[in-house]
């Protein structure tokens, strides 16, 4: 949700479409804001393996945490009128978010960008754990971070305001990207 209004000045700059992809994380048992893993709506779950031998997990006894948080990433592309995989074969991607902690939603949205085989992927964010960035330099063509700072715990210590953006503000973003473009949608 974040990503979005990051995502729609890029889009801006570039004249460029702008396409909601919604990652949610696979969180912990009884933490819920660690990422053991991530989904996207149309694409392949990730895991983190170190993790999941962290809290002596198997990938299967996450299931119906996966499933849930897939239901979930399909309705609200639904909601954001964004529910069919996206078309990108032989297109060029940027995919954009607002910052990386451990890198697993960039990671599963940029697995699921991958299988729609575009011809180049590039990762934007404004701040990243140098970890996190490291890594997913094997999933995207190209990363772009801004800042890698080694002192990094979370995303929104970067921001001078960090909220949660609401799907109001969201379908309002879609909107007005749009409408600057002259089209409903690419």
């Amino acid at each position: 949700r974040g990503g979005v209004p990051v995502a729609a000045e890029v889009a801006r700059a570039l004249a460029a479409p702008l396409r909601v992809t919604v990652a949610r994380k696979i969180g912990a048992p009884g933490q819920p804001e660690l990422a053991l893993g991530a989904v996207t709506a149309h694409g392949p779950a990730t895991y983190d393996e170190r993790l999941l031998r962290t809290f002596h997990l198997e990938q299967a006894e996450l299931a119906q945490d996966r499933e849930r948080e897939r239901a979930e990433a399909r309705s609200r592309e639904e909601r954001f009128g964004q529910g069919a995989p996206p078309r990108l074969t032989g297109r060029d991607v940027v995919l954009v978010d607002d910052g990386l902690a451990t890198g697993a939603t960039a990671r599963a949205a940029l697995r699921m960008i991958r299988e729609s085989d575009p011809r180049s992927i590039l990762l934007a964010v404004p701040v990243g754990a140098p970890d996190a960035v490291k890594a997913l330099r094997q999933e995207a063509d190209e990363v772009l971070c801004v800042l890698q700072p080694v002192d990094f715990a979370a995303v929104g210590q970067w921001y001078g305001t960090f909220r949660e953006t609401t799907d109001e503000e969201i379908l309002r973003i879609l909107g007005e990207v749009d409408a600057g473009r002259g089209t409903s949608g690419g």
